[in-house]
């Protein structure tokens, strides 16, 4: 599958312009659209330097979303709980006390950088050395108090990864996310065909190498290096899941807000190590990377089935979350996404088919209706989706969406079997507004 011409030119053009206005060496792009690179882009001012879709760049942080489905492969696998401190795991280290949680929402509190040298341009050091330099005496924020980015919650969070597969985090990323989704040239260290790292001056536009340093024990938060087609992949996997590697609900839980900063509004939150921009069908949930000398974006739309990967050679100059979003938009605008066609349902479980139908809260009437995996609750007044809830092996239906999420729906039944009435944390829903039948809190009008 692959885009229209006019789709095209206009993807070239935005990339183009970032190049131009961003003083960029060099910008790569591509965008995915149901599990394929359906465009790819690059622009270079360098001579003798083509890149394409298979070049390597550095891509920072991206590197962050790696470790957080490390992570969440444990949990799945019962070997931790996101609410366990640190301690449970990594013994007497300093920030012992803050959650797993925590440290993927960069919600821990901690300082944003290990003391030091400035680990970006600086040989790494090792664990141990790290951590014996750690002071959490004084830590920027409480634990929970606000979003406050940190790079040596991810420090600390590979070397959790690496104790519990007992290997280091790298192979275990390999191994268990790289290699199932064919991600062979996205690697620790560079492997030519690869972009050298630039910054641009200021006033004279000129060029200045700059280094990349093995990071030690901090690489879990910006090592790794990758190209367009390998994020493609990265970014089909996003969207959907892979079964073996994490699931699509997993991966929705990790896109789920969990912190947020004031300054941010609602333009922007954290969840389980992914960031989460306003864009798109709603939101978009990805990263943003940043190395010395590089510079990176990668963002996915799962509504639409979208994502999209930018990588640049320059320190500044691109904009890593802005460029996908006007990627993705200029791509919406130019050739629609389809949405899945409607099916017809084949079977509705018995326990559904009771509850289908006309229900009242008091005297607002709702609509229970059934859409092949939830049970979907509308006002028909407003033709406004109002909750969602899932069948469970018990009887019960857990609320998915709305109000209730997260919340039990049970059914109440007569002495004959028959349904009296569904209760909700208080909430009583009757077949008849206010039917004497069944209890009405507050008494009956």
């Amino acid at each position: 599958m692959s885009l229209t011409d006019l789709a095209a030119r206009r993807l070239d053009v935005l990339l183009a312009e970032e190049q131009t206005r961003g003083r960029l060496p060099s910008v790569v792009g591509g965008v995915v659209r149901d599990g394929s690179l359906v465009w790819s882009g690059a622009v270079s001012g360098l001579d003798g330097f083509a890149p394409d879709s298979r070049t390597q760049y550095r891509i920072g942080s991206i590197t962050k979303t790696l470790v957080a489905v490390a992570v969440l492969q444990l949990r799945d696998e019962g070997a931790l709980d996101l609410n366990d401190p640190l301690s449970a795991h990594l013994g007497d280290v300093p920030y012992a006390d803050r959650t797993l949680r925590d440290l993927l929402a960069h919600a821990s509190g901690m300082h944003a950088e290990p003391p030091g040298s400035w680990w970006e341009r600086s040989p790494g050091a090792t664990f141990d050395e790290v951590v014996a330099a750690l002071d959490d005496s004084a830590p920027a924020f409480p634990a929970g108090a606000t979003f406050h980015y940190t790079n040596v919650a991810f420090a600390l969070l590979g070397e959790v990864v690496a104790r519990h597969r007992g290997m280091p985090w790298f192979d275990v990323v390999r191994a268990r996310l790289l290699g199932p989704l064919g991600m062979h040239r996205t690697t620790y260290l560079p492997e030519k065909p690869h972009a050298t790292g630039w910054s641009v001056h200021h006033h004279a536009g000129t060029l200045t190498p700059e280094p990349a340093h093995d990071a030690g024990a901090m690489a879990p938060a910006g090592q790794v290096w990758s190209t367009v087609e390998d994020l493609g992949r990265y970014a089909a996997f996003l969207v959907s899941g892979r079964d073996g590697v994490l699931s699509r609900a997993t991966l929705d839980e990790m896109a789920t807000p969990q912190s947020g900063a004031h300054a941010s509004g609602l333009g922007s939150a954290h969840g389980l190590g992914f960031q989460l921009v306003r864009g798109g069908s709603g939101m978009l949930h990805g990263h943003t990377g940043s190395m010395p000398g590089f510079l990176a974006g990668l963002f996915v739309d799962p509504v639409r089935r979208t994502g999209v990967a930018v990588l640049a050679n320059g320190t500044v100059g691109l904009r890593a979350d802005g460029l996908p979003r006007d990627l993705l938009e200029t791509l919406e605008r130019t050739e629609g996404s389809t949405p899945e066609p409607w099916r017809p349902n084949r079977d509705v479980p018995a326990q559904v088919t009771e509850v289908l139908g006309m229900w009242h809260w008091g005297n607002t009437a709702l609509s229970f209706g059934w859409n092949g995996r939830e049970v979907v609750v509308t006002n028909p007044v407003r033709a406004a989706e109002s909750y969602r809830f899932a069948p469970q092996d018990d009887g019960t239906f857990l609320g998915t969406r709305g109000y209730h999420h997260g919340e039990r729906l049970h059914v109440v039944r007569n002495d004959d079997g028959t349904v009296n009435h569904l209760v909700c944390e208080t909430f009583v829903y009757t077949r008849v507004p206010y039917d004497p039948a069944a209890p009405i809190p507050g008494g009956h009008p």
